[in-house]
């Protein structure tokens, strides 16, 4: 006879404790299945992946830094810790700006300029740094230096031209010697095993201006067998020198002589002298393309560039030694009858005193043309004071024609940047500017904007592992409404915030929330992928 221990026999007991140890078992089989949570899912927008092809509605889930998940989260059993409705707006990746002038924006002691909050509001999640020309050779401390102060976005850097040839000549209008150009080389070659992602120049820039050909073609060889391209300021985008058609002609044969890549910086036809000539660059660059070799451009939509007065009007013999040889020549009345029309033809190219706007200084908001009559001066007269006297202002230059700009635009092989400088309006507005202009103008799809925003320029430069809505990929990712993706920043307001722009992950952390500039420093330091052996260890 069995004796009973409480309700039930003992076989039944041990029965009941087996099932609901199995159950148990089950369960917990089941949660270690189960997929752990995501840190956000950015669900049911439409997703344009910056390849080019066709939208559509996914989802998106990102853990940490990475994206982990592209597809339908429902049915894939995806959780998240926090679900970020993006019904009716866009996901894409983070844009990418290869020409600004943010450098000192993220090398600052002022962690909001570090934010650089003008270019998250544009959806800008990496930018490149030291055009023109201007980046140090010596990148691994520039971008020691962003990692340790952290910065807004995601920053990698050019070796310059400018920089190593005044670091070895100076400002001189002279040939280097042998043992300078030799010195030039090392630091262009070190600068690329450093992390630098090609040869930058700015030819029209003094003392990059009074470089040859040779000169420019010996060092940029430098970076192209470390596998990087030549990134250019044409050393004539107007008839300043020798003239658009002759300067995109010399950037081609540099990139054929030394072996490499081309990419030509903001690519216009500046000036009343070169109106029209937009589908003549285009014949040059295509053909190239045709012969075999890469050659590509960047572009913002708007009319009017952005530089300094003496850039502008003051030609590159007076600046022959810096800035203060240069107010010397200014200052001399025995040159005057050499500068004065020199001065005023620039002026007639630049199509004229009204179409210069001031943009910093004392005179910021008016025109040349108005500061020179409110002083009873000649325009010419006044512009040599402004550089000589009033600390060289910055100027909008209303020089490009649309037809121009959006001939340009429609290329296949032109991606979109911002020459973002201080006092113009594209600093803060260029990508959202481009998206109206161009997609809404009904000239490119959304998909061609994302791509020549994100993925295109993320190949163009071998920056890896971004520009690309791809699982494995940096979790670089914006989420913009657009039907509110606007510039607000004008020539007369320049730093007005762009808005539309609803989530900005930086490498997985908001850096833009519910429209809001977070203030986190996410960014991180960018390289090109080495190349093999180019380098010594």
């Amino acid at each position: 006879m069995i004796r009973r221990q409480g309700r039930g026999t003992l076989p039944v007991r041990l029965a009941l404790t087996l099932s609901l140890l199995a159950g148990m078992l089950g369960l917990l089989g089941a949660a270690a299945a189960r997929p752990a949570p995501v840190d956000y899912l950015i669900r049911g927008g439409r997703v344009i992946d910056g390849t080019g092809a066709p939208g559509r509605v996914a989802d998106v889930a990102v853990s940490g830094d990475r994206i982990v998940f592209i597809g339908d989260a429902a049915r894939a059993g995806v959780t998240a810790r926090r679900v970020i409705d993006a019904g009716g707006m866009i996901v894409a990746p983070g844009f990418i700006d290869p020409h600004t002038h943010s450098g000192g924006d993220l090398a600052s002691a002022d962690r909001a300029r570090r934010v650089v909050a003008n270019h998250l509001t544009q959806g800008v999640t990496s930018i490149l740094i030291g055009n023109d020309g201007e980046g140090a050779s010596q990148v691994a401390a520039t971008l020691k230096g962003f990692a340790a102060a952290g910065t807004g976005v995601n920053a990698g850097s050019f070796v310059g031209f400018g920089a190593v040839r005044r670091q070895v000549i100076g400002e001189g209008s002279r040939a280097p010697t042998g043992p300078e150009l030799d010195r030039m080389k090392a630091l262009v070659a070190d600068g690329m095993c450093q992390g630098g992602f090609g040869f930058s120049a700015g030819l029209y820039y003094a003392p990059q201006s009074y470089s040859t050909t040779d000169e420019v073609v010996a060092l940029a060889r430098e970076a192209a067998v470390r596998g990087g391209l030549y990134e250019t300021h044409l050393r004539d985008e107007s008839s300043d020198n020798i003239g658009l058609l002759a300067a995109v002609r010399e950037a081609l044969e540099i990139g054929r002589r030394a072996d490499m890549p081309v990419h030509l910086a903001h690519i216009k036809a500046q000036g009343v002298d070169v109106h029209g000539k937009a589908g003549e660059v285009i014949a040059l660059v295509e053909a190239e393309q045709a012969a075999g070799r890469r050659v590509t451009a960047d572009q913002y939509p708007w009319s009017a560039s952005g530089t300094r007065v003496s850039n502008a009007l003051i030609p590159r013999w007076v600046m022959d030694g810096g800035m203060v040889e240069g107010r010397k020549r200014l200052a001399d009345p025995t040159l005057s009858a050499r500068l004065l029309p020199q001065v005023a033809d620039n002026l007639r190219r630049r199509g004229g005193a009204e179409s210069l706007l001031i943009t910093s200084g004392p005179h910021a908001g008016r025109t040349l043309g108005a500061v020179a009559a409110a002083r009873g001066e000649d325009p010419v007269q006044t512009a040599i004071l402004i550089v000589r006297d009033e600390g060289d202002a910055r100027v909008a230059s209303f020089n490009m024609t649309q037809a121009d700009i959006k001939a340009f635009a429609v290329r296949p092989w032109v991606v979109t940047s911002s020459d973002a400088t201080v006092g113009h309006p594209r600093r803060f507005g260029t990508f959202p500017l481009a998206w109206t202009t161009f997609v809404e103008g009904g000239l490119m799809s959304p998909e061609r904007f994302v791509r020549r925003s994100s993925g295109q320029t993320a190949d163009i430069f071998r920056i890896t592992g971004r520009g690309y809505l791809k699982t494995g990929f940096f979790a670089d990712v914006i989420v913009f409404d657009p039907g509110l993706f606007r510039a607000l920043a004008t020539y007369e307001d320049p730093t007005r915030m762009s808005e539309g722009v609803v989530l900005a992950l930086v490498n997985g952390v908001p850096a833009v929330d519910h429209g809001q500039v977070t203030g986190a420093l996410a960014g991180r330091p960018m390289r090109p992928e080495p190349v093999s052996g180019s380098c010594s260890a």
